[in-house]
């Protein structure tokens, strides 16, 4: 066995027994575990690192009786640790799609308003003509950003039948855009 693994184990054990200084030690190698294992893995988001590692410090303390202590104490970190990432990792990836940053400031002064209030009142148009089991899918899948299991619920449709409403929804939008003049 891995000293570390023994080492850490030994400390888990200890504190779920009872002993306040071992889960003290506990935390703070797993801290320096932690960071090591996420700055390899974030190298384009420093700033979130030590967000995310006491995030994950906190998972671990709110997790710790679930440990199996048949298992590998590393692989149970493990896992935490990569859950932590990956809800990062998708809070990130929404945030930046519903918040797309200007590339160019000068793109700003690009385009004109009125450019855009078409497109709006345009599409505003198209969406109107389709009923609501593929308007409603589209417009909180697509235009708003959400994603399909809370489209699905605000539609009061299932998670399959929001799919199929986009779907059915662009196809039929597509065509009417091909059709129109």
């Amino acid at each position: 066995m891995d000293p570390r693994e023994e080492r850490l184990r030994a400390l888990l054990l200890q504190a779920l027994g009872g002993d306040g200084a071992a889960y003290q030690a506990f935390l703070r190698e797993l801290a320096v575990l932690l960071r090591g294992f996420l700055r390899k893995r974030l190298t384009s988001l420093p700033d979130d690192v030590e967000d995310l590692v006491q995030e994950t410090l906190l998972a671990v303390h709110n997790q710790r009786h679930t440990y199996d202590a048949a298992q590998p104490v590393t692989a149970w970190l493990h896992a935490i640790a990569r859950y932590k990432l990956v809800d990062l990792l998708r809070r990130r990836s929404r945030r930046e799609a519903l918040n797309d940053p200007l590339d160019d400031e000068l793109e700003l002064f690009g385009r004109a308003d009125h450019e855009e209030a078409d497109a709006r009142r345009d599409l505003a148009k198209l969406l109107a003509q389709l009923p609501d089991r593929h308007r409603l899918p589209i417009v909180y899948t697509k235009l708003e950003g959400l994603s399909v299991e809370e489209a699905a619920v605000r539609c009061g449709m299932s998670v399959a039948a929001v799919k199929v409403g986009v779907h059915r929804g662009l196809k039929a939008l597509a065509a009417k855009v091909r059709d129109d003049p």
